[in-house]
């Protein structure tokens, strides 16, 4: 992952549609492909003389010949595609093609909507990895980390620090999974009555649902209080839950430590493997960690 701008990216799908492209020829005897590493430089300082957003609205002129000979070698691969499908190349190999082309033509509309015509681009048209799509602008407006790449993972942690339940937030954001995830934790744990939640899970429907659901649902509200609101916030069982609630980032800086502060399997499953692999090895070294507690404490008591 790098950070992603439309013109970056579209580099990406350029130098892997070229290479692709070229070997691809090679092995099916097709012509015109011979220099595709001398294409794949072009491209690249090409993309250099536009790769800063201020240099390219000083330079419009290299953001315009950026995209021609983008273009255009986006159209020979397009034809060179058809002659590897006449003679004969694999599927997976013309399907990876058409995907880089695919990427490729989405990329170059954007940059010109972007630098020549001066459009904004919507956020839901944005793709901020051709290599993983499934990866999203997550923005939580943390204090030196404005911004990160990836996917969230919402959590359920016990009393005991046993992680009992996670969801992938594939889509929507923490308010959309709250009700859905307390449901899924309670189907396997019925016991589930009493659970605290950060703020950003608050909404009137969620409290009221929540309410249904839970006998205690330490579920703050952001903002300014009434003056219910604040009574309920002063309740003993709520402060009580809150105080335990600090606990959960320690569960996400040990789930970060056991495989998720870089994912390194590839596609959205490898990344829903690995979250589940990472609890699995979280709930795993802290019940170690009770074993351990607990030989120490015989140990005490023989001696």
């Amino acid at each position: 992952m790098h950070y992603p701008t439309d013109v970056s990216l579209l580099w990406d799908a350029m130098r892997c549609l070229l290479r692709e492209t070229g070997r691809a020829a090679k092995r099916h005897a097709v012509g015109g492909w011979r220099q595709w590493r001398h294409l794949s430089h072009e491209v690249r300082r090409l993309f250099n003389g536009v790769r800063s957003t201020r240099r390219a609205k000083r330079h419009p002129a290299r953001v315009e010949g950026y995209l021609a000979r983008c273009d255009a070698l986006v159209e020979r691969a397009a034809a060179t595609l058809d002659t590897l499908r006449e003679r004969g190349a694999g599927e997976p190999t013309c399907q990876s093609i058409a995907g880089w082309i695919a990427h490729a033509r989405r990329q170059m509309d954007q940059v010109e909507r972007r630098l020549v015509r001066g459009e904004t681009i919507p956020h839901e048209e944005k793709v901020f990895s051709i290599f993983e799509e499934h990866t999203r602008w997550v923005s939580k407006g943390k204090a030196g980390t404005p911004v990160e790449l990836g996917v969230p993972v919402a959590l359920i942690e016990d009393q005991h620090q046993f992680v009992l339940h996670h969801q992938i937030l594939w889509q929507g954001e923490d308010v959309d999974v709250a009700v859905p995830l307390v449901r899924e934790a309670q189907e396997l744990y019925p016991e589930l009555r009493a659970c605290s939640f950060d703020r950003g899970f608050h909404s009137p429907a969620n409290r009221m649902r929540l309410d249904t659901l839970l006998d205690l649902n330490a579920l703050p509200k952001p903002g300014r209080l009434s003056r219910v609101d604040q009574q309920r916030e002063e309740a003993e069982s709520f402060l009580a839950a809150r105080r335990a609630h600090p606990g959960v980032e320690s569960a996400i800086n040990g789930l970060e430590h056991r495989g998720l502060d870089r994912v390194r399997s590839h596609g959205a499953d490898g990344f829903a493997r690995t979250v589940a692999l990472s609890v699995l090895a979280g709930n795993l070294h802290r019940l170690g960690l009770l074993l351990q507690k607990r030989e120490r404490k015989r140990g005490r008591r023989v001696a």
